[in-house]
């Protein structure tokens, strides 16, 4: 029983919570909750070790795998969610390359540019997730897919998914060969509505961050687009664009 949040093992998970680099280099990632290891372990994601606090974890144990039993006290401490579900897992990373992806007849796609909050990039997971979206890929990411706040916001759906990261002209060159149609999300008077696009082939929506938009890469590589609206505001949440994007596509 760790009792103590100075063992090493606790200091080591606690790094592997707070930093990308650390994760990159040791190839391993966290996971917090019952559903989200559950979906890891179902998605043939391979454990390394668990954490898990007794008086939290009212499930079969895992077998066959290294069990860290620690205390209230210190899970309390490594845990976001505090005192629910009592377990952890650590996990090997797994670093898909976009080439083994095979698209489908009408697939889509959701590419995220510069994505910086992991909430967001986990909230614009679930939702394409939700709606049958094919595969997300990030391009420039200032955070990464294994961050236990995407983990978290994703509810740990991500696992099932096909998501990539890769740099901007790797995708372009890809979406090329597979006959992707782009849309492209800059904002300007010439954009059409979303509602009046055929998406009945292969496409591609590119999304810039909040702050900055799309860089100039993507201006003429693709067809711009809009969500039209109503109100005072020019602009919404990212991860809300891309859930009404995603509804939208997802009907034609």
């Amino acid at each position: 029983m760790i009792e103590s949040a100075q063992n090493i093992h606790i200091k080591e998970l606690t790094l592997l919570l707070a930093k990308n680099n650390v994760r990159h280099k040791s190839g391993v990632f966290v996971v917090e909750g019952v559903q989200e290891n559950a979906s890891a372990l179902k998605n043939g994601f391979v454990p390394k070790e668990f954490f898990i606090c007794q008086k939290y974890f009212q499930y079969e144990i895992p077998q066959n795998i290294d069990i860290q039993f620690v205390s209230p006290k210190v899970y309390e401490k490594i845990a976001y969610r505090r005192t629910t579900e009592g377990i952890i897992g650590v996990y090997k990373i797994e670093n898909a390359d976009l080439q083994t992806f095979k698209p489908k007849h009408n697939s889509k796609i959701i590419v995220l540019e510069g994505v910086e909050k992991p909430g967001n990039l986990g909230a614009i997971l679930r939702s394409c997730e939700a709606f049958g979206i094919d595969a997300v890929v990030a391009t420039d990411c200032k955070t990464d897919f294994y961050n236990p706040n995407v983990i978290r916001s994703s509810v740990g759906c991500l696992f099932g998914m096909n998501f990539f990261s890769a740099d901007n002209q790797t995708l372009f060159d890809f979406l090329q060969k597979n006959k992707f149609q782009i849309f492209t999300t800059f904002m300007n008077k010439e954009s059409e509505a979303i509602q009046n696009i055929d998406f009945q082939r292969n496409s591609a929506l590119v999304f810039g961050t909040e702050h900055s938009g799309l860089s100039d890469f993507w201006q003429t590589k693709g067809i711009n687009f809009q969500i039209p609206m109503c109100g005072t505001i020019d602009s919404l949440n990212l991860s809300n664009a891309v859930a009404i994007c995603c509804h939208q596509i997802s009907k034609k």
